[in-house]
């Protein structure tokens, strides 16, 4: 069996521990750009650990969910403010409201359509805007679903969890959805990505287990050795397996293809890990809610 990878581990402070680093992604500037939900900023760290912060208004629209668009900006999910909202490097913020009140996006992502696509968590909606922002909402078939993280598949459609319906969906861009149930009872699935295996990989909040899924909806799931440990998110790696956080174990793990896991420490006790992406520099960046963001590199 291969070894457990060694692994560094290192922090960067980027603000107090009340500003909630939340999401994280990699910027077309070769920089990590990262939310901070509970003061309403945007932050940018480069590979050597200078910090930018840009605040946003108003300060309590709690960004979430961050990522790269297809304009050369970033784009991220403001849940309170019920807004979507786009930062150019430079820092100039622009905000689209939502048609739906209370509508709570959250996960966001790029389509194959070159638009932006995003979850509504409170109103069982799946999202779509263009870099103009014309934004169009889809319903989803199921009510309470609160659908959450979102990623783009390898079958040209959006796959996205529904944490409390406790299943996987997707949806093509012309809005038609298919819902795949998980097998474990109130996996309370969170964070997804596209894996390198042509799978869709998701972790199970609820129940401590890492899953796949694949494009015709075959479920694998995956225990962790701590079934109270918590993952949140979900990233693939350059080295072709997925690495996501355990926010109720402190740890970062990884998962190779064929669900071996192995599991790091974080060097701050109860640092609350949430979201991870891979970098500019191949490393695994992870957003702190104690006010630091870590960069694990393996050797």
């Amino acid at each position: 069996m291969p070894s457990r990878p060694p692994v560094a581990i290192a922090e960067f402070s980027v603000s107090g521990p009340e500003a909630g680093p939340y999401g994280i992604t990699a910027g077309p500037d070769g920089a990590l750009w990262f939310t901070m939900v509970h003061h309403g900023r945007i932050g940018r760290i480069t590979p050597d650990g200078e910090v930018t912060v840009h605040q946003l208004e108003p300060a309590s629209g709690g960004p979430s969910i961050i990522t790269a668009g297809p304009d050369g900006a970033l784009w991220f999910t403001e849940f309170r403010s019920h807004r979507i909202g786009r930062i150019t490097t430079s820092g100039s913020v622009t905000s689209f409201p939502l048609p739906t009140p209370d509508a709570g996006p959250f996960g966001i992502t790029v389509g194959p359509d070159d638009a932006l696509w995003f979850t509504e968590a409170n109103a069982d909606r799946i999202g779509r805007i263009t870099p103009d922002g014309q934004v169009t909402e889809f319903p989803l078939p199921l009510s309470g679903a609160f659908p959450s993280a979102v990623a783009a598949g390898p079958d040209d459609r959006l796959w996205f969890t529904m944490n409390q319906a406790n299943a996987i969906g997707a949806i093509g861009c012309d809005g038609d959805v298919t819902v795949h149930p998980l097998p474990t009872p109130a996996g309370a699935p969170v964070g997804i990505t596209a894996g390198a295996d042509g799978c869709m990989w998701f972790v199970e909040i609820g129940s401590g287990r890492i899953g796949r899924i694949t494009p015709d909806g075959k479920v694998d799931e995956f225990a962790l050795p701590d079934p109270a440990s918590r993952p949140h998110a979900i990233a693939a790696g350059a080295d072709g397996n997925c690495w996501f956080t355990e926010w109720g174990a402190n740890r970062i793990g990884r998962i190779t293809s064929d669900g071996r896991i192995d599991e790091h420490d974080l060097p701050s006790p109860a640092s609350e890990p949430h979201g991870i992406a891979q970098g500019p520099d191949g490393a695994m960046w992870t957003a702190l809610e104690i006010g630091t963001i870590a960069r694990l590199t393996t050797s």
